[in-house]
């Protein structure tokens, strides 16, 4: 039986609705999330830094650093850096 495929605004409710709770997520629902959005050329914006991106984990209570006009986030699983410009 085939998977059934869904149109890209009915991806973009998906992936809407997903980001509402996703504290209780685990990585792996973020990497189907995030498979959904490439597959249908859908872009997460924002929603990208939600959550770490070498190993997909939801920010619960990251470390934030703001300097130079960067903010840092580090992961509190894995230790990952990612860096933003701060507006």
């Amino acid at each position: 039986m085939p998977k059934k495929e869904f149109s890209k605004t009915e991806a973009k409710e998906k992936i809407n609705n997903f980001f509402i709770n996703l504290k209780q997520k685990s990585p792996l629902e973020v990497k189907k999330v995030k498979k959904i959005a490439m597959r249908k050329k859908i872009s997460l914006k924002e929603y990208k830094k939600l959550f770490c991106k070498k190993c997909l984990t939801p920010y619960h209570l990251p470390k934030i650093r703001i300097k130079n006009k960067m903010k840092v986030v580090e992961c509190e699983n894995c230790g990952k850096r990612t860096r933003w410009r701060v507006k």
